[in-house]
């Protein structure tokens, strides 16, 4: 029986997975999503109440009913002929995502994690409540789009924004970042456009350093994150050479708490990211659910990749 991993064409992480799962001599098939229609098919067809046929993709044909267990890693978008219209080109978009994303998603297969899950566990406000019901220490939080709102908060203490979605979007040709930002007066004395969309703006929390931790079904693997700039102490994404990483162990409070945060959302695999405070707190900042962990897991040899594959593995075949 097979593994399926659902992952984008250039992902170190999922080539690592690859390796780690031949090396077991356990079949495996690596799909991007963008190759279909183009570059990938689908051949499904109900029988007894289920899904049967093939995927093919990559020169190979994948057997639905053959599989043990599906990686979900953020795979590409649908890549459709360039000639569609819009109008087309939406029409194509929804009807495969139903239609090739239902059927896979309808596949009784151990998923990490299922992609119904992962798009639940993407709003930041269900994030939160949920982490706060858990037990978890979150930091207050306001999602608005009125600027006396912002104002208001802001006025109770130190205050930043962040996105709520994914940080990075492509525009003129090139990648920018919105960074996690510390509002100041002249940020406050403008807030022009504020009211276009939902914003997120959160208390600032005063740090010692903060923490990832991923959790692989019951285990968890935590690493301190040690900021050694300005600009890495606002957000660590800034500049991944100036950190500074050591594995820590997770409070026994904060470790029941991410468990039982993965039970309430359905997940198997989770990245959390926690600030630590000057006492020693944690306060939990979000969950990715299909977060990276490569480079934490060489940083601080953390053995995740053959803990995902220990799952993989066993999927259906159990």
């Amino acid at each position: 029986m097979t593994v399926l991993i659902l992952a984008p064409e250039r992902d170190f992480t999922a080539d690592r997975m690859v390796k780690a799962l031949e090396l077991r001599d356990v079949p495996v098939a690596r799909v991007d999503t963008a190759w279909f229609p183009q570059k990938a098919s689908v051949d499904a067809e109900l029988r007894d109440g289920r899904w049967v046929g093939a995927l093919s993709a990559g020169g190979r044909v994948i057997a639905l009913e053959g599989l043990r267990s599906i990686w979900y890693r953020n795979p590409g978008a649908f890549t459709f002929p360039a000639e569609l219209s819009p109008t087309e080109r939406h029409w194509a978009m929804t009807e495969t995502k139903l239609g090739l994303g239902g059927v896979l998603a309808s596949l009784p297969v151990p998923w990490i994690n299922h992609p119904s899950r992962n798009a639940d566990a993407s709003y930041k406000p269900v994030q939160l409540v949920t982490a706060a019901r858990c037990g978890l220490t979150v930091a207050d939080t306001l999602v608005t789009n009125e600027p006396a709102a912002v104002k208001r908060f802001a006025a109770s203490g130190e205050t930043v924004t962040k996105a709520l979605g994914a940080p990075a979007i492509r525009e003129e040709g090139r990648r920018k970042v919105a960074f996690t930002h510390r509002l100041d007066e002249s940020d406050l004395a403008d807030l022009r456009g504020v009211e276009v969309n939902a914003h997120q703006f959160q208390r600032w929390i005063p740090k010692s350093y903060e923490a990832r931790v991923i959790v692989v079904g019951n285990r968890l693997f935590a690493a301190a994150i040690h900021a050694q700039s300005a600009e890495t102490y606002v957000d660590w994404r800034n500049d991944y050479g100036a950190l500074r990483y050591e594995q820590v162990d997770t409070p026994a409070n904060v470790a029941t708490g991410v468990r039982e945060y993965c039970v309430a959302l359905g997940l198997t695999y989770g990245a959390f990211d926690f600030v630590i405070r000057p006492d020693g707190e944690w306060v939990f900042l979000e969950c990715n659910a299909g977060g990276q962990y490569g480079w934490i897991e060489d940083e601080i040899e953390a053995p995740i990749t053959e803990t995902l594959a220990d799952l993989l593995e066993k999927g259906n075949a159990a």
